[in-house]
């Protein structure tokens, strides 16, 4: 049986491009390449690259980029927008939870929820990090976006996404939010790229910054800094709130 990540992405890729949170990918990679201080020798891990926007943008810049995600018609977009740019970027089919790299990369990036906190169990998104950490060079960095566990415990996740919503996009109803699990379960409808409609029940894991720290710090990173992410704006001045809805996290081994 499929996951419902499996099944949103399995035929969603145009669609998705449209989505609001996939507008932001210019000053994302500003921040980026603020953070690896444009060194252009640096070999980037772009973990969930969904179709490729980062991956794109980067490689746009002049650095070297794989990027892998779980779904084939997503990637099969992101080749497809490569291509028409004359871009030449490793796209891969993988399962971030599964191991792939060992000592290769200089930075990681796992952004707008690329596969961690998706996933069904703690366990399999501390596979996701641990994948990813693995992946780095001694002294590599991973920067990595996630939903705030603190945002839920003030605001109506409910409320958030009915602010948000815009025409022809998903939508999402009936959120529960569980503080025993800190998972957010809701029905997510959608159209997908054949214009079918869809339903999925979905859950999604908030976490606490003193979480993620705890998980990075277990996987032998040792500078860990977790700001608010504010969309196409990253910048280690925002200080996280109770009002960020995502967290940014940059951890350095």
């Amino acid at each position: 049986m499929k996951q419902w990540y499996e099944e949103l992405f399995e035929n969603y890729a145009e669609t998705y491009d449209t989505e609001v949170f996939t507008k932001g990918t210019m000053g994302e990679c500003d921040f980026i390449e603020k953070e690896i201080n444009y060194d252009k020798a640096a070999k980037i891990l772009d973990v969930g690259c969904g179709t490729g926007r980062h991956s794109i943008e980067l490689s746009k810049r002049g650095y070297s980029v794989t990027g892998i995600d779980l779904s084939e018609s997503q990637l099969q977009r992101a080749q497809q927008k490569a291509s028409a740019q004359s871009l030449t970027i490793d796209f891969q089919k993988h399962d971030a939870r599964n191991p792939h790299f060992s000592n290769g990369f200089d930075l990681a990036i796992m952004l707008c929820e690329g596969g961690f906190c998706l996933m069904e169990t703690d366990e399999m998104n501390f596979q996701i990090l641990q994948n990813a950490a693995n992946a780095l060079k001694p002294k590599g960095k991973l920067i990595l976006t996630t939903l705030n566990g603190l945002f839920p415990l003030f605001h109506s996740v409910k409320d958030f996404h009915a602010a948000e919503n815009k025409d022809g996009v998903a939508t999402y109803k009936n959120n529960t939010f569980d503080l025993l699990t800190f998972r957010d379960h809701n029905l997510t409808e959608f159209v997908d790229d054949s214009g079918n409609k869809k339903s999925l029940d979905c859950n999604e894991r908030y976490y606490v910054p003193s979480e993620i720290s705890w998980l990075l710090k277990s996987l032998d990173f040792i500078s860990i800094d977790i700001f608010g992410a504010k969309l196409g704006a990253f910048s280690r001045n925002d200080t996280l709130t109770t009002e960020d809805f995502e967290m940014l996290v940059i951890a350095e081994k």
